[in-house]
Formats: structure tokens, C-alpha cells, sequence
């Protein structure tokens, strides 16, 4: 019977389009959550980095359902720049913008 699930599961997601794939791709990563990196960039120096971020998520209008020009999530601000959470540095709320604020996501190797 397990089997029976597993390959009905397999089938109903390979009929899926790719964007309902990353859509229930999202959706179990923001159950079982990831220990994301997002890194601020002015140039080429490093300004700002938040550690542990579940996700980032496309602000929409509330009137029109519209997608907004930035991501926003929360993180533990690294104020040292040191790439570990240190005693006092906080989890906060952040914004980034589409349009000039260079900026690099990534899952935490360590």
C-alpha cells in the first residue's frame, strides 16, 4: 500500500507545471524551514549580514495583489560581520530591494 502512495505522489508531481513544483517546493521548505544567509552588498564590500532566515518572501499589495519591488524576512543581524549569532545580536526585520540593492541568499553550510 505504501508503495502504491509513493508512486501516485511521484506521478501527480511530474504532471505538475514547474512553477506548481517550486510552489510545493517553497512550501516544504517553509515547513521544514532552512538556515539561510542573506549578504547586503555596497560595491564590492560586504555591509550588512542576517543569519538563520526560514525564507524570503515577495511583498504583494494589499488593493491589487501585486508583487512590490522587494523581499523581506527575518534574521539575526550579524553586526560583526563574523558569520556566527554572537550574544546580543538580535533576529530582526529586513527589506531589500529589487532595484539597488545588491544582495546574495543562501543556505548556511555550517
Amino acid at each position: 500500500m505504501r508503495y502504491v502512495v509513493v508512486a501516485a505522489a511521484v506521478l501527480g508531481l511530474a504532471a505538475c507545471t514547474q512553477e506548481t513544483q517550486n510552489e510545493i517546493g517553497r512550501a516544504v521548505q517553509n515547513w521544514t524551514g532552512t538556515n539561510g544567509v542573506l549578504e547586503v552588498y555596497a560595491g564590492p564590500q560586504l555591509v550588512r549580514r542576517f543569519l538563520d532566515i526560514d525564507k524570503l518572501s515577495t511583498a504583494y499589495g494589499t488593493k491589487d495583489g501585486l508583487p512590490r519591488p522587494y523581499r523581506f524576512g527575518y534574521g539575526v543581524l550579524d553586526e560583526n560581520l563574523n558569520g556566527q549569532r554572537d550574544p546580543g545580536e538580535k533576529r530582526v526585520y529586513f527589506e531589500v530591494s529589487d532595484y539597488s540593492t545588491p544582495y546574495v541568499f543562501y543556505e548556511n553550510p555550517h
